[in-house]
């Protein structure tokens, strides 16, 4: 997939991996069209930015979807990347009576899994139409091995994974190429009761997903997640007893 010369949409770019991305690639002579559901969050992130486009927007609301394909159509025509950055992580114990995991799960999968699919849906005709285009679905490491601290979390993404490989060989004899990026843990402001700080830099993650996507390596395992990966080849149990080792505290927590 080429890496200049695009026209973006980036679905949550405004801080950590998502907004290094959209520097990354406005840099490359990208014109890349950025959403965030904050206005003013979103303007405070693209300050400086050149070749950029802001469009508040929440991907979890049809009638704000409904609107934002009407206007890609409209004035972005040759929209020809699509990355899905926008996430939603609840930190949580299952075991915990006082949490809804039923509404943390639905919020969580509305927004990290069922969200995607009509976005992608509703900007497949555009995508499809130029000579060359992508799809770029944000997963995580828990795809692979769940974490404990975010099951329903994880579960989204493992979901996402299902269905991402699903559109890619659906869409094989199309324009349409489809990725996946897998970052492990990154220090970001998402990640920060999670442990973050101990994570890699957001361009670290920006970086491994520019040379990948020129390369056309459409799974795309960042750093840790790799390794994981590897290990959840060789031992899926070793793979879930690395991905937990400090569950004994979590479980005990509520119990």
């Amino acid at each position: 997939m080429k890496t200049s010369q695009n026209t973006v949409l980036i679905i949550g770019g405004t801080a950590g991996i998502g907004l290094e991305i959209v520097k990354q690639l406005t840099a490359l002579n990208n014109h890349v069209i950025v959403t965030g559901r904050n206005k003013e969050r979103l303007d405070s992130a693209l300050a400086g930015i050149k070749n950029v486009t802001a469009i508040p927007f929440d991907v979890s609301k049809a009638g704000e979807v409904d609107n934002l394909v009407e206007r890609i159509g409209k004035n972005f025509p040759k929209l020809n990347m699509v990355i899905n950055n926008a996430g939603r992580a609840l930190l949580y114990n299952l075991a915990d009576n006082n949490q809804d995991a039923f509404a943390n799960a639905e919020d969580e999968m509305l927004t990290n899994y069922l969200s995607i699919i009509r976005i992608n849906q509703k900007l497949l005709p555009i995508l499809k139409e130029q000579a060359e285009s992508a799809i770029v679905n944000v997963s995580s490491v828990v795809a692979y091995v769940p974490g404990i601290t975010l099951p329903t979390y994880a579960a989204s993404k493992a979901a996402l994974h299902s269905y991402t490989t699903s559109l890619r060989l659906s869409l094989e004899v199309t324009s349409v190429k489809v990725f996946e990026l897998m970052p492990p843990l990154v220090d970001t402001e998402f990640s920060k009761e999670i442990g973050g700080h101990n994570g890699i830099k957001p361009s670290v993650v920006a970086d491994e997903f520019i040379a990948a996507l020129e390369k056309d390596e459409f799974e795309i395992r960042v750093g840790d997640t790799a390794k994981i990966y590897e290990l959840f080849r060789q031992s899926p149990v070793d793979a879930l007893n690395v991905m937990n080792a400090n569950r004994k505290a979590w479980i005990e927590s509520v119990n």
